[in-house]
C-alpha cells in the first residue's frame, strides 16, 4: 500500500533509511508496463503512471477544497470594488468600452489601469449576465488556476508532496483568499506570474527558445493588467535561465532577447493603439494628467508608487526608510507590520530559511542544476517583490501583497521537502526545524494581534509547532511510524493561524476601493480597515457646498455639505446602491441623453450606473483629480443636451497633490447655473433647467 512521503523520484521518506538528494531533473511521465490502457476517466484520477497513487487524488482534492472555499460565500461581497464593477457593466454593454476599461458604455473616461482584468469579468457577464456571481466567478476560478500551476510548476523538480504543500499554502494565504474573491486586478496579475513562472521553469529544462517566448506572452498580458508590478519577477526569471539553462551562453543571451521582443509585443499592441487613437476618438486614459497611458504607466502607476510623489493622488507617501504617511510605514520589516503582516506574513520566515538551506545544498551542484534554478525563480521573486513594496513611498495597500503569496508557497514546498531528502545533514535536518519554529513562533505572535480566536488557538499552534520542531532534530533515532506525525504536526502548526484567518475573510463580504483580509473587527492603522485608507468616508473637502430642503419639496443651494447622495453615494472610496426612485428618474428617457447623470469620483458615478445599467460620467476619474472633463467640454456637453443629471454629493481631491481643479471648477458652475432637485433624499441637479 502506498504512503504520502515528502519525496520525489530518487529518494524515500522513512527515518530509518534517510535520502540522499534526489536528481536534479525534470519530473517526466514514462509508461510502466501497467497491463491495459486506462480509460480517461482513470487516466485523470490516476494521473501520470510515475506519480505515486496518492499524488493525483490529493491534486483534485486541493482544487475541489480551493474552489470550495473562494465560492461558497462569493456573492456577500456584492459589486465588490464598484469602480472596476461599473467598467465590467460598460464593458459587457460596449465592445468599444470593453477595448479600452472605460467606467461607462459612453466611452467619458478609462480606469486609471489598463483593462486585461477587465475583459476576463466583462466576458463572464456577457454570458451569464450582470450579477455579483458574473464579476466575482473569474476571480475565483483565477485562484484555483494559480494553486494548480503552482503545484505543477513545483512537482517538476521536487516531486507532489512539494507541490501539494506549495499548493495549499498559497490557497490558505488570507490575501489570497481576499484577492481570488474580489474584482481588483491582482487576481489575474498573480495568475499570470505563476504562468511566467512555469513557463520559465519548461524554458530552463529544454533550453527552449519558444518556452521564453511564452514567458515574454505571459509578462506582456501582466504588464495590461498591472502594468509595471508585473516586471518585478522579470529579473531572476532572466538570471535563472541564463545561469542554468543547458545550452551555450550565446545562445541564453538570444533567447532572453526574444523573450523580452515578445513580451513588448505582446503588451505594446494594445499601448501603441491607445497612443496613436487620436484623443477625440477613444476616451480619456483615467489616471493621467496629460491624457497618455504612457505619462499613467511611468508616473501615477509608476515611479510615482516608488517615490510618492503620484499627481493627483490621495494624500503623501511614506517617506524614506523608516518614514510614516497615509499608507503606513516604509522599511525592512514592513511586511511584519501591525498593518500588513496578517496578510501575508505567517511563512516568509520559513520560506526565506528554507531558500537560503535549500541555495547552500545545492550550492556546488552543476551549472544547470534546475532544483538550483527554481529557488533563484521563486526566491528572486519573493525577495525582489517584497522589498519593493517595503520601501515604495507611494500609493501601497496591503491587499498588493497576493503578488507574494505563489513564491511563499512554492519556497515553503520545495525547502521543506529539500531539507527532508537532505535531513541526513545538520543543514537539512537544522533548516527543517527552524523554519517549523518561525512559522509556530510568528504565527502566534499575529494570533496575539486579535481575539477574534481567544487565547487557545495561538497557545496550541505554538506548542504544536515547537514540540514538532524539537522532534524534527530527533527523527533519525524515532520509529518510522513516528514520522509521519511529527510532520502533521508541522504542517498543522504552519497553516492552522493563515488558514483560520483565510476561512474568516471568505466568511464575510468585502467591498469599497480598499480590502483587507482577516476576522471581522480586526483593528487597523493607515491604509486598514477603521482608517481613512480602510474604505470609510474621508473628512469634508474645504469649498464644498450642498443643498437645503425647500419648503415646497425643491431645494435650495446653501452652506457646505456634509453628507453625500443617498446615504454615503458620495464616499470617494465606496459606493452605494441607489434608491428605486433614484434609479427611476435616471432611467425616464435615457435614450434621450449620453449620460443618464454626471458625478464628481468614479465611485460615486459607479453606483449609480450599477444600479441604472445606464452610462453615468465620472468627472475627475477615481480622486476626481483628473482634467476629464474640463469645464469647456462640460459646458458644450450640457449645451448639447447630453447629460441629464448631476449628482450633488460627489467627492473628490481635485488639485491635491498637483491634480487637476476641473471638477471642483464644474460642481461650481452647476451649482450656480441649474435647478436643484431631491430625489428621495439626494441632492441632483437637472442640466436640463437652468437657474431662471
Amino acid at each position: 500500500m502506498d504512503t504520502m512521503t515528502l519525496t520525489t523520484t530518487g529518494g524515500t521518506g522513512t527515518a530509518s533509511a534517510p535520502a540522499g538528494p534526489a536528481d536534479a531533473r525534470p519530473h517526466t511521465s514514462q509508461p510502466t508496463a501497467r497491463a491495459g490502457r486506462p480509460g480517461r476517466m482513470k487516466r485523470l484520477w490516476r494521473g501520470s503512471d510515475a506519480d505515486p497513487s496518492w499524488a493525483r487524488p490529493a491534486l483534485l482534492g486541493l482544487l475541489l477544497v480551493t474552489l470550495v472555499l473562494y465560492t461558497w460565500n462569493l456573492t456577500a461581497s456584492g459589486y465588490a470594488n464598484s469602480f472596476y464593477s461599473a467598467a465590467v457593466q460598460a464593458g459587457s454593454d460596449s465592445w468599444k468600452a470593453f477595448f479600452y476599461g472605460s467606467s461607462d458604455a459612453a466611452n467619458s473616461i478609462t480606469v486609471d489601469k489598463p483593462p486585461a482584468s477587465l475583459w476576463v469579468m466583462a466576458l463572464s457577464v456577457r454570458l451569464l449576465g450582470l450579477s455579483s456571481f458574473a464579476i466575482l466567478l473569474p476571480q475565483a476560478l483565477m485562484g484555483v488556476a494559480t494553486v494548480g500551476v503552482v503545484y505543477t510548476t513545483v512537482k517538476r523538480q521536487f516531486g507532489a508532496a512539494a507541490g501539494l504543500i506549495a499548493g495549499v499554502v498559497l490557497a490558505l494565504t488570507p490575501v489570497a483568499a481576499l484577492m481570488f474573491t474580489f474584482n481588483n486586478p491582482d487576481a489575474l496579475l498573480t495568475l499570470l506570474m505563476a504562468l511566467g513562472a512555469w513557463a520559465t521553469i519548461k524554458a530552463i529544462e529544454q533550453a527552449s527558445p519558444k518556452w521564453m517566448m511564452i514567458v515574454g506572452v505571459f509578462i506582456g498580458l501582466g504588464f495590461l493588467t498591472k502594468t509595471l508590478q508585473v516586471l518585478l519577477v522579470v529579473p531572476f526569471f532572466g538570471l535563472a535561465y541564463l545561469i542554468a539553462a543547458p545550452t551555450t551562453l550565446r545562445k541564453r543571451i538570444v533567447h532572453s532577447l526574444l523573450a523580452v521582443g515578445t513580451m513588448v509585443l505582446s503588451a505594446g499592441w494594445w499601448v501603441a493603439i491607445v497612443e496613436l487613437v487620436p484623443a477625440s476618438a477613444r476616451p480619456y486614459i483615467g489616471g493621467s494628467q496629460t491624457n497618455s497611458f504612457l505619462e499613467l504607466t511611468f508616473g501615477y502607476n509608476g515611479l510615482g508608487r516608488l517615490s510618492g510623489d503620484e499627481t493627483g493622488s490621495v494624500g503623501g507617501g511614506g517617506g524614506g526608510a523608516a518614514g510614516g504617511g497615509m499608507w503606513g510605514e516604509t522599511g525592512l520589516f514592513r511586511m511584519f507590520s501591525s498593518t500588513v503582516g496578517d496578510q501575508i506574513s505567517w511563512l516568509i520566515p520559513s520560506a526565506l530559511i528554507l531558500l537560503a538551506a535549500g541555495l547552500w545544498l545545492r550550492g556546488r551542484r552543476p551549472r544547470t542544476d534546475l532544483r538550483r534554478a527554481a529557488y533563484l525563480v521563486w526566491g528572486g521573486w519573493l525577495v525582489v517583490t517584497m522589498l519593493v513594496f517595503s520601501f515604495m513611498a507611494g500609493i501601497f495597500h496591503e491587499y498588493y501583497t497576493v503578488a507574494l503569496a505563489p513564491a511563499i508557497g512554492a519556497l515553503v514546498g520545495m525547502g521543506a521537502v529539500e531539507a527532508w531528502q537532505r535531513r541526513s545533514t545538520a543543514v537539512g535536518t537544522v533548516a527543517l526545524a527552524a523554519a517549523t519554529a518561525a512559522a509556530a513562533t510568528w504565527s502566534f505572535i499575529l494570533l496575539s494581534r486579535t481575539t477574534a480566536y481567544g487565547d487557545w488557538l495561538r497557545i496550541s499552534v505554538l506548542a504544536v509547532g515547537m514540540a514538532a520542531a524539537l522532534l524534527i532534530l530527533a527523527t533519525r533515532w524515532m520509529h518510522a511510524r513516528a514520522v509521519p506525525f511529527v510532520l502533521a504536526a508541522a504542517l498543522v502548526a504552519g497553516l492552522a493561524g493563515p488558514g483560520a484567518y483565510a476561512v474568516s475573510t471568505t466568511a464575510q463580504g468585502h467591498s469599497g476601493s480598499i480590502v483587507t483580509a482577516g476576522p471581522a473587527g480586526s483593528s487597523r492603522g493607515p491604509g486598514g480597515a477603521g482608517g481613512f485608507g480602510g474604505g470609510g468616508t474621508p473628512p469634508s473637502l474645504p469649498g464644498q457646498t450642498g443643498t437645503q430642503q425647500g419648503a415646497n419639496g425643491t431645494t435650495q443651494q446653501g452652506g457646505p455639505q456634509t453628507g453625500g447622495t443617498g446615504g454615503g453615494m458620495g464616499g470617494l472610496l465606496d459606493a452605494s446602491t441607489p434608491s428605486t426612485a433614484v434609479v427611476a428618474a435616471l432611467s425616464a428617457d435615457a435614450s434621450s441623453y449620453t449620460w443618464v447623470a454626471a458625478a464628481v469620483g468614479s465611485q460615486t458615478a459607479a453606483g449609480l450606473q450599477l444600479g441604472t445599467q445606464l452610462p453615468v460620467m465620472a468627472i475627475g476619474g477615481f480622486n476626481g483629480s483628473d482634467p476629464s472633463p474640463t469645464l469647456a467640454q462640460f459646458q458644450q456637453y450640457v449645451a448639447n443636451g447630453q447629460i441629464h443629471y448631476f449628482a450633488g454629493g460627489g467627492r473628490g481631491f481635485g488639485n491635491q497633490n498637483g491634480g487637476s481643479s476641473a471638477s471642483s471648477e464644474i460642481s461650481s458652475w452647476v451649482q450656480e447655473n441649474f435647478t436643484p432637485v431631491t430625489i428621495d433624499g439626494s441632492t441632483f441637479y437637472d442640466l436640463t433647467q437652468p437657474l431662471q
